[in-house]
């Protein structure tokens, strides 16, 4: 939507209706039917959803996605400090909240996944360093 509305070149909401309208006429109709499909089908599995499923959903989370996020973290952290000939650490408790995952040197870094990128509504803005890392079948590939 923001590349069309760079295209567009009337100043009232009224005018950009229409224009939007005109240009994609079946676009609002399309978009009700993608999701009332998806909300019916969230209706459906919504009776499937137990406390046995939220639990295993939940132990994955904590136990499994943290453990190997973690280790990742500290792999990645290693791996960049040891091409720089430099220390490093995790991040604390209060780093994290800032969206900090350690360090290189003094330096704070952040390490987020390929789809981090996509995700550009996510209201955190992270100042710092960047790694970017993507799983791989022989390892793990990262880009900073």
């Amino acid at each position: 939507m923001s590349d069309l509305i760079q295209k567009f070149e009337g100043k009232e909401l009224h005018e950009w209706e229409e224009w939007y309208l005109k240009q994609h006429h079946d676009a609002i109709e399309n978009a009700t039917k993608r999701i009332l499909e998806m909300i019916e089908n969230f209706q459906k599995v919504m009776t499937k959803i137990d406390k046995k499923l939220i639990e295993a959903w939940v132990k994955d989370l904590v136990i499994v996605k943290t453990f190997i996020g973690l280790r990742f973290q500290k792999a990645i952290l290693k791996a960049v400090a040891d091409k720089e000939e430099k220390n490093f650490r995790l991040a604390n408790p209060s780093d994290e909240s800032k969206g900090i995952d350690g360090y290189i040197g003094k330096e704070p870094i952040s390490i987020k996944p390929p789809t981090y990128d996509i995700k550009k509504t996510l209201p955190e803005h992270i100042k710092v360093r960047m790694i970017l890392y993507k799983k791989a079948k022989d390892g793990v590939t990262i880009e900073y």
